[in-house]
């Protein structure tokens, strides 16, 4: 979870807003007023005025920010939301954004805005510079779906390209050096290059944005250029640009900070992109932009939930309050979030946001009306039985998440293409590095010996979890199975050693199994085998592709077990 430093007399201000005096707020009371954004005081140094927060709530990038801390805080002690009429009726444009052609197949998004009239103080400049790292870092994948830059808006001359280039062809000065650099040096020379370079390499084309006069003004995602793109204490005039992957996040991030710089006082003005391609948004649109959509939900599905009957006016009430647009009719509710947020999934997501409006302590507890005591069930003792064989055969448990990419789950196992790359995918992901649920366990424990090669050889490991198999019988297309995976890797691994790893713990469950040959990619050719007990095949063994150990980066041979646990227990 991400925790941020801030200012005290920063939030101070902040909360009061600009048409008040800030007052000093006790300690006791902003963590009482931090539970409004599942916020925790980690520390305070009373010399400085730093305060550290931890935020618990890793889907609101909004709130990872002294900006956007304040802000829900005076939303709550004002009772509705704060109105940025730049999302709705603009005045105008600062200028336009141009998209070349063909950076759909690199970066295809881009949005901007301009903020003039915030003198850039020394505490502001360092939220700014904290909030656009952390989203970047966390909201942004490291980057790779957003990216943010910042500009003194006084030397740029619109329209602004976003150009593609050949990676010797421009030249500029970019922060943190003080000689001009082609993109390429960049890639190979500049810390920042060499960090986030991977993101576009490979292209032999990059992106570049220029303004009229061809001035650089960053190389995204990599580095700003020093000239135009660093902004420092005093500027009262700027440019911000969001680029990425996501057109959904693009546009989010760049509505935080233009709520963040017009909560301290700057005048937004969008700037009008142009797309060589249909979006969602069309071919031309002004951001920052509000995409969001009003939806409608039951009262009765509210008062479920909470457990209490709190009726319509009191659910819009705590739902103004806390920054939504709420229209209450009969037995339902319409909201919709401010454009700063894009968290709404479901129903429960507003049900929790009418609790934390309301407060926790007002909600009566009700104790169980049922003792019931809990035990483990018959799949789990026999998950239970596994691990303790598997340790007894000198393997080391790994535990790992079930969630992952398609890349690693079926490109760099080969299965692209076949009966075996059928995974459950999820909707509306935020990450592509989490988009689909894990078919088999191979993948996961591949994923810890690419981390693992100074650790000494031999390398045993194993994992018994959860796999999600696509299933149309299913109640909701695909069941979920408990399964036991194991990989072997040193330099004479071999398929008679997974094979001996196999016989005794199934010799140990008391479980006859005979072996059949299989043709699967992701194994050599006559060296895996499915495993058949009663007729029934309950998993599959073999020696790992080189391809597959190349995908990997995993420099030894590997063999690998998969035995569906499920199917254990039926038989057993």
């Amino acid at each position: 979870m991400p925790t941020i430093s801030l200012q005290r007399d920063d939030l101070e201000a902040l909360i009061a807003g600009p048409d008040e005096e800030p007052a000093r707020i006790p300690l006791d009371q902003l963590e009482q007023w931090l539970m409004l954004v599942k916020g925790e005081l980690k520390g305070h140094n009373s010399e400085t005025g730093e305060l550290r927060i931890e935020l618990q709530d890793s889907n609101r990038p909004d709130l990872w920010c002294c900006e956007g801390i304040a802000r829900q805080i005076r939303i709550k002690q004002r009772g509705s939301a704060i109105s940025y009429p730049f999302f709705k009726k603009p005045k105008g444009v600062a200028g336009k954004l141009v998209v070349a052609q063909g950076m759909d197949q690199i970066r295809p998004y881009v949005a901007a805005c301009t903020a003039v009239g915030y003198r850039v103080t020394a505490s502001g400049l360092t939220q700014l510079i904290q909030t656009q790292e952390k989203l970047a870092d966390i909201f942004g994948r490291k980057r790779r779906s957003v990216s943010i830059g910042l500009y003194r808006l006084a030397p740029i001359v619109f329209p602004v390209s976003y150009d593609l280039v050949k990676p010797d062809d421009v030249r500029f000065t970019p922060l943190g050096m003080e000689t001009m650099m082609t993109l390429r040096e960049i890639l190979m020379v500049h810390p920042k290059g060499v960090e986030y370079g991977g993101i576009v390499g490979g292209h032999d084309r990059l992106p570049v944005l220029r303004d009229a006069k061809g001035q650089v003004l960053s190389f995204p995602p990599i580095i700003n250029s020093r000239e135009i793109g660093e902004v420092q204490v005093g500027d009262h005039e700027l440019f911000v640009e969001v680029t990425g992957t996501d057109l959904s996040m693009v546009a989010l991030t760049l509505n935080i900070f233009a709520a963040n710089l017009a909560d301290r006082g700057a005048v937004i003005t969008p700037v009008e992109i142009h797309s060589p391609v249909k979006t969602n948004f069309g071919r031309r649109w002004s951001t920052p932009i509000d995409f969001g959509e009003s939806r409608t939900i039951p009262l009765k599905a509210i008062e479920s939930a909470l457990g209490e009957a709190l009726g319509g006016k009191e659910v819009a009430s705590a739902l103004k309050s806390y920054g939504y647009t709420v229209k209450s009719a009969g037995q339902k509710v319409a909201v919709q979030l401010p454009p700063y947020r894009n968290d709404l999934l479901h129903t429960v997501d507003v049900v929790e946001d009418v609790a934390i409006s309301q407060g926790y302590a007002r909600f009566a507890p009700v104790m169980p009306s049922q003792f019931t005591v809990g035990g483990l069930s018959r799949l789990e003792q026999m998950a239970d039985r596994v691990r303790h064989l598997m340790v007894g055969l000198e393997f080391q448990e790994i535990i790992s998440n079930i969630m992952g990419s398609h890349q690693d789950f079926c490109t760099r196992m080969r299965l692209d293409g076949t009966e075996w790359a059928k995974v459950v995918e999820v909707d509306n992901v935020m990450s592509l590095s989490y988009s689909c649920l894990r078919q088999w366990i191979t993948p996961s424990l591949l994923q810890v010996e690419t981390n693992s090669s100074r650790a000494f050889y031999p390398h045993r490991m194993f994992e018994v979890g959860e796999v999600a198999i696509p299933d149309a019988s299913a109640d909701v297309g695909s069941r979920t199975v408990t399964m036991l995976g194991a990989v072997i890797a040193h330099a004479g691994a071999h398929f008679s050693e997974i094979h001996s790893c196999l016989d005794l713990l199934l010799y140990y469950l008391d479980r006859p199994f005979t072996l059949e040959p299989v043709d699967h990619p992701s194994f050599l050719d006559g060296r895996a085998g499915k495993i058949v007990s009663n007729g029934r095949v309950i998993g599959l063994l073999g020696e790992l592709h080189p391809e597959v150990l190349e995908h990997w980066q995993i420099g030894v041979p590997a063999v690998a077990l998969e035995v569906e646990i499920d199917r254990l227990l039926e038989e057993v």
